[in-house]
């Protein structure tokens, strides 16, 4: 069962109506909301340019192109979920081209089942994502702080005559007493210093 707890939007590329339906019909609304569809790999790159989908289905072919390239480009791009639906007699080509680069393939015809399943894969893929943009996030915040901070030490040793390990515990000291980040409290010394 999948957790309601967050949601992920769809975009569904598909020149048949009928997968566009399926999608609507078996997707539960408090899981995946939005479900947005389109019919080319054009009007999806339109979408794409006003919105992030956490979860792309790309059911080939494709008016405008086949999409397993429009695919590749969609994981090299974004942290989407790429899910790609492909004719059996195409599969096993498609799927070696794409699979290595995170592109997630299945077989058509489909049935409910195998769809719900591909669906759950492509969630269970996208909130690993989820996690790990949030943990590169931190660590790219923290990165920042650390080169502030550095940069702080050295206005407050050249400016103050300071030792580093006098400007490490200023900094620290003034983190705590006036209840601020460190990175703060370097960004105000090196506008004070005009480092």
């Amino acid at each position: 069962m999948l957790s309601d707890r967050m949601q992920y939007s769809v975009l569904v590329v598909s020149a048949s109506q009928k997968i566009t339906d399926l999608f609507s019909e078996l997707l539960p609304s408090g899981t995946f909301n939005p479900i947005i569809s389109v019919s080319s790999c054009g009007e999806a790159k339109r979408a794409l340019i006003s919105a992030e989908y956490d979860i792309i289905v790309v059911n080939t072919p494709l008016g405008d192109e086949f999409g397993s390239d429009f695919a590749l480009d969609l994981v090299q791009d974004s942290s989407s979920a790429v899910l790609l639906l492909v004719a059996s007699d195409l599969y096993s080509e498609v799927c070696s081209k794409v699979e290595s680069y995170g592109v997630m393939s299945i077989s058509k015809p489909l049935n409910r089942t195998t769809l719900y399943t591909a669906m759950t894969l492509a969630y269970a893929t996208r909130a690993r994502l989820r996690a790990m943009d949030k943990k590169n996030k931190s660590l790219s915040a923290k990165m920042s702080e650390i080169r502030v901070v550095n940069r702080a030490k050295w206005a407050l040793i050249e400016s103050l005559g300071m030792t580093e390990e006098q400007a490490h515990h200023y900094i620290e000291k003034q983190a705590m007493d006036l209840r601020m980040q460190k990175g703060e409290i370097a960004f105000n010394i090196l506008k004070t210093y005009g480092k």
